[in-house]
């Protein structure tokens, strides 16, 4: 890309419809977040239709592993991926080939250290996650089998960004397809034809992360790629390390966070409900996490009009993206609320047919989702607060909803309301934690207005 294209691309965010640059920044950001989602939907689908009931249960007891996993993958992935945009936007090419090979290197030490500690203390951590005698067996044979692909998940996700960062979005949106696609067809080979059960699931993850690992790594081993490997740039240093993480513990603290949510809540689900219960939280996860990374795209294709028009003095522009992008995500939450809440038998039975395990997550979904309508006003003006350099803002509003409000609402809630305590807590928590981001955002949306038409007077 010549100056000039840089020049003109970089100007079109503040001259070009709002609607037609979130389309094209979007796009490739949401179809992206959905293919790794359905990694996760895939398996847990096939799991539910081909093993059974506890194997449903057995697989949500991991969840709280595979959080502490992508928490560390985004601790490095998307601070690699915002400091190599900051290099090239510099015109430091050398400096962002170094982010990209001292982010590899902080992938590997990290994964070979966590993945060697869950391999040792596996049974004990699983029960410490809620683990019962019967689902123990499904958790740890899932666990066992995917730990080696881990360590690939980690480099796949983590150099994907990177791959984005670098300008090749559409490649980076190809090879999440291509990763997903041999899951859809490996996954049912190895779960029915093979009969390998939850360890099959686990194995056909493995090879699809793998084959879309060798695809990213093949753009940098490219020497005709913007960034791409080469000798010297792999000897760590203390400034891009903490550069690099610096600007994902934002992203990674959330993620530690629902780790320890989910901690909570299944040892809170074992003693209400039992494995049942267990499962219909993981169906009711995976159902709200699908929307939420269709969400989540739209926010990573809406950050750099944000940030660009905010810093700009483009205030207007800026509101306009702002407020159409909630109209969007709302608009996804609240179609997943009334799915979820008028048709709950038939997500519950796009992963069992279990009667019982059906009518455990037709109550969950019913109470659970009531308020999941405002979820994607929620996720948007987080972004907007970061997009505009208030990460402390941005943390504390991703908090509010999965720690500050949720913990105490699982603690207290099932002590009056049992088992539907737990679901409560869900949408209880999402009502509070709307009305405090509505406060914060008129607050300073207001706030911007105040200083804009003070300026000319400086």
């Amino acid at each position: 890309m010549t100056d000039s294209q840089e020049q003109k691309s970089i100007s079109d965010l503040s001259t070009r419809p709002i609607g037609r640059l979130l389309w094209e920044y979007s796009m490739p950001a949401i179809v992206g977040m959905v293919v790794m989602s359905l990694y996760n939907v895939i398996d847990r689908i096939f799991i539910g239709r081909g093993v059974g009931a506890e194997a449903i249960a057995g697989l949500a007891i991991t969840f709280p592993v595979m959080n502490i996993s992508a928490a560390i993958g985004v601790l490095i992935g998307a601070g690699a991926a915002a400091r190599v945009s900051i290099m090239l936007g510099q015109r430091d090419r050398r400096g962002a080939e170094e982010v990209l090979g001292n982010s590899t290197v902080l992938i590997l030490v990290n994964a070979i250290v966590y993945l060697t500690f869950f391999a040792i203390f596996l049974d004990d951590i699983l029960r410490l996650f809620g683990a019962s005698d019967i689902t123990l067996p499904y958790a740890h044979d899932f666990m066992a089998y995917l730990l080696p692909g881990m360590l690939i998940m980690n480099v796949m996700y983590s150099l994907n960004n990177v791959m984005r960062a670098t300008g090749y979005p559409k490649q980076a949106m190809i090879t999440m397809f291509i990763g997903a696609g041999c899951n859809v067809v490996l996954a049912p080979i190895f779960i029915f034809v093979l009969d390998m059960g939850i360890k099959g699931a686990a194995i056909a993850t493995d090879i699809s992360m793998t084959v879309g690992m060798i695809f990213v790594l093949a753009h940098f081993f490219n020497k005709k790629s913007t960034v791409h490997f080469r000798r010297g740039i792999y000897r760590l240093k203390w400034r891009i390390i903490i550069g690099i993480i610096g600007i994902g513990a934002a992203p990674s603290i959330i993620n530690a966070a629902s780790c320890a949510i989910n901690i909570l809540i299944n040892r809170t689900l074992v003693d209400l409900g039992g494995d049942l219960a267990v499962g219909a939280a993981g169906i009711f996860s995976t159902f709200t996490s699908l929307l939420c990374m269709v969400v989540v795209g739209l926010c990573q294709g809406v950050q750099p009009i944000l940030g660009y028009n905010y810093g700009a003095g483009h205030i207007d522009r800026m509101k306009r993206a702002f407020w159409l992008s909630v109209t969007i995500a709302t608009a996804v939450t609240t179609a997943g609320c009334i799915f979820g809440l008028f048709t709950p038998k038939w997500i519950a039975l796009a992963f069992t047919d279990n009667p019982e395990l059906i009518s455990v997550t037709v109550n969950s979904l019913e109470i659970s989702m009531l308020a999941f309508w405002a979820v994607g006003f929620q996720i948007v003006s987080t972004t907007l607060f970061q997009s505009i350099g208030m990460a402390g803002k941005s943390i504390f509003l991703s908090l509010i909803r999965q720690v500050i409000f949720l913990i105490p609402l699982l603690i207290t809630l099932p002590k009056t309301m049992g088992l539907d305590g737990v679901w409560a807590s869900f949408p209880t928590s999402d009502a509070f934690a709307t009305v405090v981001t509505l406060v914060m955002v008129i607050w300073q949306l207001r706030r911007m207005n105040r200083q804009h038409a003070l300026k000319p007077m400086e």
